[in-house]
C-alpha cells in the first residue's frame, strides 16, 4: 500500500510537470507587462508577494465656486488631449433643480481655467464655461482614437437622460470637444441604472468600443429597477457594473456583469475603468467602494446637503483586467479617506474619471500619473463649494512584486518575446537589489544568463536595461520559449518588457 501511494504521488507530480511543460508559452512580444496580477508568475520564492502601492496626496486643483456651479459639483472627466488637458464636470442646484455641464482646461493638469464659451445663458449672460449638454444626466466624454473615426465625430460621449423621450444612455458627438450634438433620437443603451459616471472609450488592442456603467445587482442577477432604495443590505442587492461592446458606437451588445474572482460582494458605486496607455491590453479601474451601513456618525447636521442626511462612507479601490470582464479587485483601499472627518462622509472620497500623465516634481523623474478625487465639500456643509484634489503615482507603479531584504523572488511561466534587451521598472533601497536569470523552459539557466552572471541591479528607474557579464543583448533568444527568474532584496519590481 505504501509503495502504491508513492508511485501514485510520483505519477501525479510527474503529470503536473508534464502539463506545465506542455502548455503553450505566453507570447508577450515586446509589450509592457505590469506586475498587477499573477498572469506571468508560475511561483513565488521566499518572502516575495504582490503589493499594492498607494498614490501620494497633493494639492486641491479646482474649487467650484462660480454662481452657475450650484450646490454640488462632481462627476468629473479628465482628458489628456495632446499637450492640453480637458476637464468636464457637472454643476447642480438642488432647489431649484438644475444641472449645468461645464468645461475647464489646463496646460499642466494642476492649474485649471474656465474659458468663456458663450454657448449657454446663465442669469442673462453667456460669459461662462457651460456646455450645450441638456438635462441632469451624467456626461462622460472621450477622445475617439479609432483610426476610422470621422473628424466631425472625434469626441464622443454617453449621456444618461431620463424620459427624453425614454430613459437610457444617449450618444453625443463633437468635432472640437466643446460643441455637442445628439447622434440619435433614441438611446443607445437602455438596460441599466445610469446614475453614476457611464464611461466609454475606444479599445485599440481589440478594435472595439467598450462601455462600463452602473446597475444594481440582485441575488438573481436580474436587470431590476430598484427605485429609490439605499441598498445597504449586502445580503440583498448591491451596486455593481455592467459592460458591453460595439464596433460602431451606435449598436451595442447585450450587457454582462463584471466578475471579480476571489473578491467579496461589495457596493461598487463607480467603476472609472480605462485601458492603460502604456499597456493597452490591460484595463485599469479605480472603483468607488460604497461602504453601506457603516457610518462615522448618525446623520449629518442641518447644514449638510439636503439629500444626504446620512453618513455612509466611501473610498477608492484599484482593479485590473486582461479581458475587460474578469477583474482582479484589491480589497485594500487604493486611496483612503484620511484624517479629515469631512472626507469620511458619503461620496467625499469618490474617484473622478481620469488618469493624466503630468510633469513630476523633480527633473530626474520623467513624469508621473495624476488622478483626482472629491475632497469633502458640499456633502458636509450646505453652500460649501465642491473641490477636487490631485493624487500622484509613479508611471506603471500601481502594484509590484515586493521582497524584503532577507530576499524573495519569482519564476515566470514559459514566455516568448521579441526584442533585443530586457527592460525593468523597479525601485530598491540603498542596500537592496534585483538580479535576473533567463532559463530554458525546463528551468535550467541559459548559457551566459545565469543568476551568477547578473551583477546586482539597484536604484530607482522606470526603464532600466538588464545586463549580464556578457552584455544586455538577448536577441538570439527571441522567439524561443524561456522563463525568467527574478531575485529581489528590499526591492519592488513594477513592470518588464523586451525592447526592440
Amino acid at each position: 500500500m505504501m509503495l502504491f501511494r508513492f508511485i501514485l504521488a510520483l505519477a501525479m507530480a510527474g503529470g503536473v510537470v508534464c502539463v506545465s511543460r506542455a502548455s503553450e508559452p505566453i507570447d508577450i512580444g515586446s509589450r509592457l507587462e505590469l506586475m498587477v496580477d499573477d498572469y506571468l508568475i508560475e511561483r513565488f520564492e521566499g518572502k516575495a508577494e504582490l503589493r499594492l502601492h498607494r498614490p501620494v496626496e497633493r494639492e486641491v486643483v479646482f474649487t467650484c465656486d462660480k454662481p452657475w456651479e450650484g450646490d454640488w459639483s462632481g462627476s468629473v472627466t479628465f482628458l489628456q488631449d495632446g499637450d492640453a488637458y480637458r476637464m468636464y464636470y457637472a454643476a447642480a442646484n438642488w432647489s431649484p433643480r438644475r444641472t449645468n455641464h461645464c468645461y475647464a482646461e489646463s496646460t499642466d493638469g494642476v492649474h485649471w481655467t474656465r474659458p468663456e464659451l458663450g454657448l449657454v445663458e446663465f442669469d442673462g449672460s453667456t460669459k461662462n464655461n457651460i456646455l450645450n449638454i441638456p438635462g441632469e444626466g451624467k456626461f462622460v466624454p472621450f477622445k475617439d482614437t479609432n483610426p476610422d473615426c470621422k473628424p466631425e465625430e472625434r469626441y464622443k460621449a454617453l449621456v444618461a437622460l431620463w424620459d427624453d423621450p425614454v430613459t437610457g444612455l444617449y450618444g453625443y458627438t463633437s468635432a472640437d470637444g466643446i460643441r455637442w450634438r445628439r447622434m440619435r433620437d433614441q438611446p443607445l443603451i437602455t438596460k441599466g441604472q445610469f446614475d453614476s459616471q457611464n464611461v466609454a472609450f475606444w479599445d485599440s488592442a481589440r478594435g472595439r468600443y467598450v462601455t462600463y456603467y452602473r446597475q444594481c445587482r440582485g441575488l438573481d442577477d436580474s436587470f431590476t429597477d430598484v427605485g429609490p432604495q439605499l441598498g445597504i443590505d449586502d445580503k440583498g442587492w448591491v451596486r455593481d457594473v455592467l459592460t458591453c461592446t460595439s464596433t460602431d458606437f451606435l449598436n451595442w451588445t447585450e450587457p454582462q456583469w463584471l466578475q471579480y474572482p476571489g473578491a467579496p460582494r461589495e457596493q461598487i458605486y463607480l467603476n472609472q475603468i480605462r485601458t492603460y496607455y502604456r499597456a493597452p491590453h490591460l484595463f485599469v479601474g479605480f472603483p468607488g467602494r460604497f461602504v453601506a451601513g457603516r457610518e462615522i456618525e448618525k446623520g449629518l447636521p442641518a447644514t449638510s446637503h439636503p439629500a444626504y442626511q446620512f453618513a455612509n462612507i466611501s473610498e477608492t479601490l484599484f482593479m485590473t483586467s486582461r479581458d475587460g470582464v474578469h477583474f482582479k479587485r484589491w480589497g485594500e483601499a487604493f486611496i483612503r479617506p484620511g484624517p479629515r472627518k469631512e472626507r469620511w462622509i458619503y461620496g467625499a472620497t469618490f474617484p473622478q474619471y481620469g488618469l493624466l500623465v503630468t510633469k513630476a516634481g523633480t527633473a530626474a523623474t520623467p513624469g508621473e500619473l495624476s488622478l483626482y478625487i472629491s475632497d469633502g465639500g458640499t456633502w458636509t456643509q450646505r453652500g460649501k463649494a465642491s473641490r477636487f484634489r490631485r493624487f500622484t503615482l509613479g508611471v506603471d507603479r500601481f502594484v509590484s512584486v515586493n521582497a524584503p531584504l532577507r530576499g524573495g523572488g519569482f519564476v515566470t511561466k514559459p514566455l516568448v518575446f521579441q526584442g533585443t534587451t530586457l527592460v525593468m521598472n523597479f525601485a530598491t533601497s540603498a542596500a537592496g537589489s534585483i538580479r535576473v536569470e533567463i532559463q530554458t523552459p525546463n528551468g535550467k539557466p541559459a548559457n551566459g544568463f545565469a543568476l551568477a552572471d547578473c551583477p546586482e541591479i539597484f536604484g530607482d528607474h522606470i526603464e532600466q536595461v538588464v545586463a549580464w557579464k556578457s552584455g544586455s543583448d538577448v536577441r538570439h533568444l527571441a522567439g524561443k520559449p524561456i522563463r525568467l527568474r527574478f531575485v529581489l532584496k528590499d526591492a519592488d519590481l513594477h513592470a518588464i518588457r523586451f525592447a526592440e
